[in-house]
């Protein structure tokens, strides 16, 4: 098990300290005075090789909050920028410190870093701590994606540090100390670009070299290793949008600093699940143009990597027609690798086995139409599906013809209604985060009563084996769902 020695000393890789300094800022953590620990993810505790007996002990706290910081750790801040909602900005870890990478016992790099640990040079406003709630929501959200097993950062532990913090109101201070397999963005390398363009050295070059050797180890050899890493991360992301999609997962703020080169779900502020079938879906309360709602989000995951184009651009070729034709032809990559992830999946949540049939795409749309027209349950109704087969009817007069479309393409395929059930259960969770249980909870453990947080957190983890209860399996109730925003509050 790992831990720091009585000097404080714990085994930290610096890869991303290798890079130029232009691309950080050493700072260390702001001191807390009355840290408490909130929460532990024994399980991701595990997972890294970590003691749990001592992170619970007071030297382990001091760790959790920031306050000793282990003598083999460099903290720093990351710089990068980022286009929010379309605008660009110079952007950096406002309020997050980079300890360092550490491997876990498979041997993977993985970073650790404090979030809500005090302004850095980076600080635009506020005062650089979190509040618990949203610290919570993070927690709670990343492992649910994890439960699902969509690619997500995750969080350690969540600690309160003893003051009030004001956001849209006062609440408790909190930090994180968040994993994640990088935490190089879309947003990095728009900072290293620019810094070029600025006249400063090419940043753009080494940092394609640190991502492709860390995240695409597989490319190192490539004859044009801009344009092959360009296409990795497409095809990564592709494929996290499209299971976003098909668990009803809405982001909120997709803005590219939030976008990952290694492909994971990073920051969850204004995330939501979606109850009913609604591409037009929106939660945030600052995304009043629905720029990143439900439906939106192919498209911005494009708009984003075309913004990751430019940055490879001039690299591609000496010539720019040239060039740009092969940033346009990378790009042109999304649009089909995203809808062949996506139409797989919603075979495997339909239960039509490996055949495939070409008017499996219609199937599909003709069931969203349905869905969408009729305020349709979006988790709810793939498993009230399943359970028609063994009852023998469409689970609603609505669905009636199309039911019969979709056992019939079952037949052709030579799918028995129970292998369809099986393929179903394992693609489609029996429960989701719904909104007002996640409400519930985060409320409930800012006023130390923490019994919902318990009962629910277990049963987001496996949401595909939990025991059937209708407590956690039902939408919101039309009064709570009708005034529902979450805020961006991380």
């Amino acid at each position: 098990m790992a831990q720091p020695d009585a000097n404080g000393r714990w085994d930290f890789e610096h890869t991303y300290a290798g890079l130029p300094e232009d691309f950080y800022v050493e700072y260390p953590p702001d001191p807390v005075v009355e840290p408490q620990l909130q929460v532990l993810n024994e399980p991701l505790a595990q997972e890294l090789g970590l003691d749990l007996d001592w992170l619970y002990s007071p030297q382990g706290l001091q760790l959790l909050c920031g306050n000793q910081v282990p003598a083999a750790a460099r903290p720093l801040a990351m710089a990068y920028c980022g286009h929010q909602f379309g605008h660009f900005a110079m952007l950096g870890d406002g309020r997050a410190t980079l300890l360092g990478e550490m491997r876990n016992p498979g041997g993977s790099l993985v970073d650790l870093q404090y979030k809500g640990s005090g302004r850095t040079p980076f600080s635009r406003v506020g005062d650089g701590r979190a509040v618990l709630g949203p610290m919570l929501r993070e927690y709670i959200i990343s492992e649910a994606l994890h439960g699902l097993g969509i690619p997500t950062t995750r969080t350690l532990a969540v600690v309160t540090t003893g003051e009030e913090v004001m956001r849209q109101q006062p609440g408790p201070g909190a930090l994180i100390i968040r994993v994640a397999a990088s935490h190089l963005r879309v947003g990095t390398f728009q900072y290293a670009a620019a810094r070029g363009q600025q006249g400063q050295r090419d940043l753009v070059e080494p940092l394609t070299q640190y991502a492709i050797a860390r995240h695409y180890p597989e490319l190192l050899d490539g004859k044009n290793p801009h344009q092959y890493l360009l296409e990795g991360v497409i095809d990564r992301q592709a494929k996290l949008i499209a299971q976003w999609m098909l668990h009803g997962f809405i982001h909120g703020v997709m803005n590219t600093d939030n976008m990952t080169i290694s492909g994971e779900t990073i920051d969850y502020g204004p995330c939501a699940f979606m109850d009913a079938y609604n591409p037009s879906q929106v939660y945030s309360s600052i995304d009043r143009q629905g720029r990143y709602a439900y439906g939106n989000q192919p498209k911005i995951a494009q708009w984003n990597l075309a913004r990751l184009a430019e940055c490879f651009v001039p690299y591609f070729d000496q010539d720019k027609e040239t060039a740009l034709a092969m940033a346009n032809e990378s790009l042109q990559q999304f649009a089909p690798a995203y809808q062949s992830a996506w139409l797989d999946g919603m075979r495997q949540k339909l239960g039509l086995g490996l055949h495939r049939e070409s008017n499996d795409q219609q199937l599909a749309d003709d069931l969203l139409d349905i869905y969408q027209a009729h305020q349709m349950d979006w988790t709810n109704g793939f498993i009230d599906l399943s359970d028609s087969l063994h009852h023998g009817k469409a689970p609603a007069p609505e669905l009636t013809n199309w039911w019969h479309e979709w056992t019939d393409r079952l037949k052709r395929g030579g799918v028995s209604n129970e292998a369809a059930q099986d393929q179903m259960a394992q693609a489609n969770p029996r429960v989701i985060p719904r909104n007002h249980l996640v409400d519930e909870a985060l409320n409930e453990a800012e006023a130390e009563n923490w019994q919902p947080w318990n009962e629910l957190l277990p049963v987001l983890q496996q949401p595909f084996t939990a025991p059937h209860s209708a407590a956690y399996s039902q939408p919101a109730p039309a009064a709570f769902a009708s005034c529902f925003q979450t805020f961006c509050g991380t």
